[in-house]
């Protein structure tokens, strides 16, 4: 099997909390000492809402929402693969949105489920993944494996 390196992967993943976001960095790390280009909203796109209302150029939250959300459309559709952080009872609904983007577009998506409850995701959420993983090891392997 050909391991195409430094693949621009587009890190799907929720990120309102101190755990989810050491957690992606954790796992998004683990992919850059692969050699690939991630992009992690949390640390790549825009810091948080309030960053953005501070914009002179924004002039409401719905316009800062707007811009979270074409910056990371953009960085979908540049991306050779997005990963998917599926953890939780049910999936966030952003990385959802962000797996259909990539799937409308031809964009493969590998998923990682760790979560230990037996709730098997919603079909819309899983019919579009190439893969799903249950590790972190797994994922960066799934990544490896893919050309």
């Amino acid at each position: 099997m050909v391991h195409k390196l430094d693949m621009r992967i587009y890190f799907a993943a929720p990120l309102f909390c101190e755990a989810e976001t050491t957690y992606n960095e954790r796992v998004c790390g683990m992919l850059e000492e692969r050699g690939h280009s991630v992009f992690l909203p949390q640390r790549d796109g825009y810091e948080n809402l309030d960053d953005l209302l501070d914009d002179p150029d924004i002039d409401s939250v719905d316009e800062a929402k707007n811009e979270i959300f074409q910056l990371d459309r953009r960085e979908i559709l540049n991306a050779d693969l997005l990963t998917a952080i599926l953890d939780g009872q049910v999936p966030d609904e952003g990385v959802a949105v962000e797996i259909g983007i990539a799937h409308e577009n031809d964009i493969p998506a590998i998923g990682l489920k760790t979560d230990q409850r037996n709730d098997p995701l919603n079909a819309m959420v899983f019919s579009p993944l190439e893969e799903l993983t249950g590790s972190p090891a797994e994922l960066v392997e799934a990544v490896q494996h893919y050309d």
